[in-house]
């Protein structure tokens, strides 16, 4: 990769990973279900005017929109607003690797190497030790609403898998007109139309900012970015970039934030940081079959 590339890989990783910390200041202005509705609505209007139309089928549109806009990032952003921190988001998201494996062999009929299996098996052990760091400190089930939505991340990318979109721009943001209307209703139905009334007539700059930012930054630019690179250089040499993702979204919300590590959730973040890279980066190929290969989803490479 050019150094050119290699600073746009880095720029997006860190848009991502400090994109959590943009979530967390988002939630003290705007209801999660609200927030997410909106940062769909932001990322597809009026992107979708100058995108062109769809290049896969509906259902596949359809279908990422559900459990990627409406299960994984209203999970994700309800279990943020109950108390899970944006570091440790970033960072137990990345569990979606292995929900990715698993949900690939059974719906693809893929079989994982040794390597991959270790990888897994590494990575659960980290989300383990985060469990139990977070046990001890901090909201449980707000921690079980971000590993749920990491599943709902793992069926999102085997259904981007088999749409397999030739233009990850073009796809995400027809994907961002789905959720809308959903997370309108859910909000409507969870967090009341008083609620919601009130977070929109009293949103302010650094509200509607922290829309802004996750809708052009994270999702627009972000997507169209990580495409670019896509189309240039084999996913093998991109995707490690994403290991990054939680280091500056650890780093940004102890600066940002003062968001404490302990010393138990720097062992997790090193087990599953090395699990998913064994995980996600080791090859599926088999030499004597290569229509075998597993090729790495663009959309497992958008953590937030």
């Amino acid at each position: 990769m050019r150094p050119s590339h290699i600073a746009l890989a880095v720029i997006v990783a860190a848009v991502w990973g400090v994109n959590f910390v943009v979530i967390e200041l988002g939630l003290d202005h705007v209801p999660p279900l609200l927030f997410s509705a909106l940062r769909f609505l932001v990322a597809a209007l009026p992107a979708v005017f100058f995108v062109g139309p769809p290049k896969v089928a509906w259902r596949w549109i359809v279908g990422v929109g559900i459990a990627l806009g409406v299960a994984k990032f209203g999970l994700l952003f309800i279990g943020m607003d109950r108390g899970m921190g944006a570091g440790l988001s970033s960072l137990v998201l990345q569990v979606q690797a292995v929900f990715t494996a698993l949900f690939a062999m059974v719906a693809l009929g893929e079989r994982p190497g040794r390597r991959r299996l270790l990888g897994m098996a590494v990575a659960l052990s980290g989300i383990g030790v985060a469990a139990v760091d977070e046990g001890a400190s901090g909201p449980v089930l707000a921690f079980v609403l971000v590993i749920a939505a990491a599943a709902c991340w793992g069926v999102s990318n085997v259904l981007t898998r088999k749409a397999a979109p030739p233009d990850s721009l073009n796809f995400m943001v027809w994907v961002s007109t789905v959720p809308v209307l959903p997370l309108l209703a859910l909000s409507l139905i969870f967090e009341g139309w008083e609620r919601d009334a009130e977070a929109l007539a009293s949103l302010d700059l650094t509200g509607a900012g922290t829309i802004v930012y996750v809708a052009w930054g994270a999702t627009v630019f972000g997507f169209g970015a990580w495409g670019y690179l896509l189309r240039h250089h084999p996913a093998s040499s991109v995707a490690p970039f994403t290991l990054l993702v939680p280091v500056f979204g650890m780093s940004s919300a102890a600066l940002l934030l003062h968001e404490s590590v302990s010393p138990l959730r720097w062992c997790a973040a090193v087990l599953l940081v090395g699990g998913v890279a064994l995980t996600s980066l080791t090859g599926g190929r088999r030499k004597d079959d290569p229509a075998r290969q597993e090729p790495e989803p663009e959309s497992v490479v958008a953590p937030s």
